[in-house]
């Protein structure tokens, strides 16, 4: 559920006006027995019309798209907005043709330090955050620790772990979490926005490079003149343990 949440949530940044996930057995089990979710009759009632919302098999749309998630490497942002992303391995693009789109493109390039035919990997990283509505939930922290399980935090970089809600918080004590990020050398900060959007004293000094499992880097999200590549939490945890951007699948 908290991956459909942010497929939902990240389905603007494709165009979308709104994202949607049919309501399913996975849906159910979810709600069920939560504090404002309707128990006994009144379930049953709410279950039943709930099947009745997903699309009707000879449903017609303008248009499908289908991925496959198999096929799709982990990917990082490049410039500053989330838009401008490749997959891991992959250089920074050449720029477009279009004068108007060339302009906005080098001028992300200039704010970022980076250039085109450039590989990410490898870049020195200075922050890194794993938090956000976006990739702050419990299983973004499952992913997290168990990449940094055995391992020991860059003396380098700073990380700003911060869970999405005090429910999180609290599952992710339940869970020993905690203690396998205390054991690593990293420190849970209250739950809330931080370094998402440069909240209160959290915020990446100019010019420095954070990884971020925000969803938003334009110039200035992180902090005046800060730095932000967008990842994943797998990514992120990489890039803590190593210092330098790296594909978490080769380590």
């Amino acid at each position: 559920m908290e991956q459909r949440m942010t497929l939902c949530n990240l389905s603007i940044e494709m165009g979308a006006r709104g994202g949607m996930v049919a309501p399913d057995q996975t849906t159910f089990d979810y709600l069920r027995g939560r504090e404002f979710a309707p128990s006994g009759k009144e379930w049953d009632e709410a279950v039943a019309y709930w099947r009745t919302l997903p699309s009707d098999d000879d449903a017609v749309y303008d248009c499908e798209v289908r991925f496959d998630a198999a096929d799709i490497e982990p990917r990082v942002t490049y410039g500053t907005n989330p838009g401008m992303g490749i997959g891991i391995s992959e250089p920074v693009p050449l720029a477009p043709d279009d004068a108007a789109a060339r302009l906005s493109f080098e001028k992300a390039l200039a704010y970022m330090g980076f250039c085109q035919g450039e590989s990410l990997e490898g870049q020195k990283v200075d922050y890194v955050f794993l938090g956000s509505c976006t990739n702050g939930r419990i299983e973004d922290f499952r992913a997290f620790a168990s990449y940094v399980k055995g391992r020991r935090k860059h003396s380098d970089v700073t990380a700003w772990l911060v869970p999405g809600s005090w429910k999180v918080r609290r599952q992710i004590a339940e869970e020993g979490l905690d203690k396998v990020l205390e054991e690593a050398g990293f420190e849970i900060r209250q739950p809330g926005c931080s370094a998402c959007l440069a909240m209160n004293d959290d915020k990446v000094p100019a010019g420095c490079l954070s990884v971020s499992t925000s969803n938003r880097n334009f110039e200035g999200r992180q902090g005046p003149g800060a730095r932000t590549v967008l990842a994943g939490p797998f990514v992120a945890a990489a890039a803590a343990i190593h210092g330098v951007i790296t594909d978490p699948r080769k380590s």
